[in-house]
């Protein structure tokens, strides 16, 4: 058995002064500490941190990652570096609480720390833990995983072996954080149900936030043989590396995994395709490099840009589906697919919602057929998939959740797909949509737990037949 990780989330909040201002300014940093040892108080720990900082009236960074040292017996301190975005410059905190027996309460909760840009001093301030509201939250948090290192390669070889009637899919969609522009890859092979022979196809869209939707397609072609991936007329899919062209849109991209796979379908829907169709992904979180070159001589440069690459393996498309990937700042993740079958009987019903939320190192719900069952039929999460704005709902324990997505037409783009029958569904996607997703617990009452608001961030589609 493999030795467990901790998992743990702090709340941080003070103040700070800032190189060149005569005044203080509140400071709050909410952190999610990751490491792959049991913390234990007589050995040196170190964990990842993830989070966010706001520095009031100048900073608000979702993405801010930094390292965690944890000795509070080896050298009596526990250290924090953090590094952050602030109006564009890259700062880094770093302080450490001292830890002393002469003042237990206080060492154990005082952080003070210093700023620093490029090695210089940046500013300093102190960042206090609130004992009165977070305590219980902090130790009611803690979680002993086994940790596993992810490996995606291994979800990105091929499932279909040569019969009929299948569809097979790989896409990844991204967001620039320079610029707010969206990219969608999308590959596909689709054996038809007839029996002829399969052929491969895809397309590549770029959604910037100051112009029109543009894209490009590939394909048909016919199938060409990758044991790890997808290759078919020099576009290629692998672990690590995208590349291809479409048209006048190419692209050369390296893929770095952030996180565990994620079945956003039941686990067991991927090694037994016994449902119409099973869609997971390799990675819950990527970070992207490279070059998308589109339109007259543009070209957009990603340097550790967020998103994922996603698989989906069935028999074609459902008669009508949404789907939502939202990265929620922090390590946090919400994937969501909503799909009513065109199998007799599944048609009749409304579309079953399969969603799952990575949210401070927890998968909730903890079965992924919780959100589309229910309980003996009961349950269920519901949505409403009408455009330019569809909701998810729903409630399972003592969570409840509430998902608004928005995709306004002007960056929207609508695509047509053939299922291996002929049939044929369009789909609508937004690489830059927006989404409102509020989590509630029940405390004797419904209480906020936490509330994200993505702006033009959120990777959503709605389709139909």
């Amino acid at each position: 058995m493999s030795a467990r990780g901790t998992v743990f989330r702090e709340t941080l909040l003070g103040r700070v002064r800032l190189d060149g201002e005569d005044r203080e300014r509140p400071v709050r940093l909410d952190l999610v500490a990751r490491a792959d040892a049991v913390v234990l108080p007589h050995r040196t720990t170190r964990a990842r941190l993830t989070g966010r900082v706001r520095i009031a009236g100048r900073a608000d960074d979702a993405e801010a990652t930094g390292e965690l040292e944890i000795a509070p017996l080896t050298r009596r301190r526990i250290r924090y570096r953090l590094t952050f975005t602030l109006e564009g410059r890259r700062l880094e905190l770093d302080g450490w609480k001292s830890l002393t027996p002469a003042r237990p309460v206080t060492s154990m909760t005082v952080l003070p720390y210093s700023l620093y840009e490029k090695g210089r001093p940046a500013g300093s301030g102190t960042l206090r833990f609130p004992l009165g509201t977070q305590l219980l939250p902090f130790l009611a948090g803690f979680r002993f995983p086994r940790p596993s290192a992810p490996d995606p390669g291994r979800h990105l070889a091929p499932r279909w072996d040569g019969e009929p009637g299948r569809t097979e899919v790989w896409y990844t969609t991204l967001t620039d954080p320079a610029t707010g522009t969206g990219v969608w890859l999308h590959h596909e092979v689709v054996a038809p149900t007839d029996g002829s022979a399969a052929h491969a196809h895809g397309w590549a869209a770029v959604f910037p936030q100051d112009g029109p939707v543009r894209h490009a397609r590939f394909g048909p072609v016919p199938v060409t043989e990758s044991p790890d991936g997808f290759a078919a007329d020099g576009v290629r899919v692998a672990p690590g590396t995208l590349s291809g062209s479409a048209g006048p849109v190419t692209w050369s991209l390296t893929e770095t995994p952030q996180g565990a796979p994620v079945h956003t379908f039941p686990r067991w829907s991927w090694r037994h395709p016994w449902l119409p169709a099973s869609h997971m992904l390799p990675a819950s979180r990527c970070r992207y490099t490279g070059t998308v070159r589109y339109g007259d001589d543009e070209e957009l440069r990603l340097d550790g840009a967020f998103g994922a690459s996603a698989r989906i393996y069935g028999h074609g498309n459902a008669e009508r589906w949404g789907w939502l990937h939202a990265d929620l700042g922090g390590g946090d993740i919400l994937e969501i697919v909503a799909a009513r079958s065109t199998r007799p009987g599944l048609d009749r019903l409304p579309p079953l919602v399969f969603l799952r939320l990575l949210h401070g190192g927890r998968t909730w719900p903890r079965r992924a057929e919780r959100t589309a069952v229910g309980w003996a039929g009961a349950g269920r999460f519901t949505a409403d998939l009408a455009l330019p704005r569809w909701q998810v709902t729903g409630r399972a324990g003592l969570r409840r959740i509430r998902v608004t997505v928005t995709q306004p037409p002007e960056r929207t783009l609508a695509l047509d797909y053939t299922d291996p029958d002929g049939s044929a569904a369009v789909c609508r996607n937004s690489e830059s949509a927006d989404a409102e997703i509020t989590l509630e617990r029940w405390w004797g009452r419904w209480r906020p737990e936490a509330h994200w608001r993505l702006a033009g961030t959120a990777h959503a589609e709605v389709g139909e037949r």
